[in-house]
């Protein structure tokens, strides 16, 4: 990262350099029959996510963090994979594998958005962070709309935010909250951009993109699932006043 701060590249010109390689393995992956394509394929998408991690890192440690920068990450990591749907759908070539490819990428955004969503929460309330600043107004209709998606499971989970601000040791509530969630923060992980790129190589390995399709919609929807209905038990858990229950004891006098 200084290496690219000393030389002025800015935050967002790293995410359009992200953007180019991921494009780049979208068209490797439209020749997905030939195993040195997939292979060429997993490492420009590897070095993405190194692209995708850095941008963010870039802003905050220059201080360049915008409605824009932010709304184009968001762009860049979903349309890499837009792309690399299209590849292989193209590459195939039937409008049953283009609904697949369809009902893919609308589980993907689905799961992303909330699993990233998860993670940012996770980690600012066991620093004992009960709520940030929100993030900075726009005018653009497209980036209100995607910050009103980032923020749907943070007004979902409110109650818990309440508690923790309220609460008369934040850092004690904050440490049991972190050691319950860590369980269902670690199935959710399983969500990440990472875990995407191997299974499309892996697919494509195997002779058979469809395969990666099918692993959005079933086994990750599922996960999802487990993983919010999870995370929301904690949350109620640790909310619930401690005289919620009735003293039973001596009931059976």
């Amino acid at each position: 990262m200084p290496w690219f701060i000393a030389r002025g590249i800015s935050a967002n010109a790293v995410s359009l350099a992200g953007l180019a390689l991921g494009t780049s393995a979208a068209l490797a992956y439209s020749q997905w029959e030939m195993w040195p394509f997939a292979v060429v394929g997993l490492l420009l998408s590897v070095c993405w996510l190194v692209a995708d991690g850095l941008d963010g890192m870039i802003a905050r440690a220059t201080g360049t963090a915008s409605p824009l920068g932010r709304a184009l990450d968001g762009l860049c990591d979903h349309g890499v994979f837009v792309l690399i749907y299209v590849s292989l759908a193209f590459s195939i070539g039937t409008l049953q594998d283009w609904i697949l490819a369809v009902a893919a990428g609308i589980a993907h955004m689905v799961q992303s958005n909330m699993y990233e969503s998860e993670r940012a929460r996770f980690h600012r309330r066991r620093d004992a962070v009960a709520k940030i600043a929100g993030p900075a107004p726009s005018r653009n209709p497209l980036v209100q709309l995607y910050d009103h998606c980032w923020g749907l499971l943070d007004r979902v989970a409110a109650r818990f935010d309440h508690a923790l601000a309220q609460h008369q040791a934040p850092a004690e509530l904050a440490a049991r909250y972190a050691t319950l969630a860590l369980r269902p923060m670690r199935l959710m992980s399983l969500l990440s951009a990472n875990v995407r790129v191997y299974a499309i190589f892996l697919a494509c390995l195997f002779g058979n993109p469809r395969l990666f399709w099918w692993f959005e919609i079933i086994p990750l929807n599922i996960i999802l699932i487990i993983g919010l209905f999870q995370h929301r038990t904690v949350e109620n858990r640790l909310t619930v006043p401690e005289n919620h229950f009735p003293n039973t004891e001596g009931s059976n006098r």
